[in-house]
């Protein structure tokens, strides 16, 4: 299978009850949370993501390659879903030099 992007929006509704604050959106099941520390020199080549699960990164962006060619920065505080289980995968690199820290939160199937 070939990796690509696309774009997807998490819909979000008003919060009720005594603590409601700004929009929320529904609860989504997930199964786990992994802090991942990048190197500045990070530069890891085609690879499929584990399992289904979110990105967010907290302090730095990455570069994501898709099998076909595409490119795009996410940046800090950026979120993204890897899917890419199987096939070619990904390929993701630090951005200007900077380690990146960041979270993938799995997600239930």
């Amino acid at each position: 299978g070939h990796s690509y992007f696309t774009t997807k929006s998490i819909p979000l509704g008003p919060s009720h009850g005594p603590n409601s604050i700004g929009s929320l959106s529904a609860a989504m099941p997930v199964t786990g949370l992994v802090v991942r520390d990048t190197p500045a020199d990070y530069d890891f080549d085609w690879h499929v993501a584990p399992r289904k699960q979110f990105v967010v990164n907290l302090d730095a962006a990455v570069e994501i390659e898709v099998s076909d060619g595409s490119k795009k920065v996410l940046g800090a505080g950026e979120m993204f879903l890897l899917e890419d289980t199987e096939g070619q995968g990904h390929r993701s690199k630090s951005v200007n030099g900077q380690p990146r820290r960041s979270l993938f939160i799995t997600v239930a199937d």
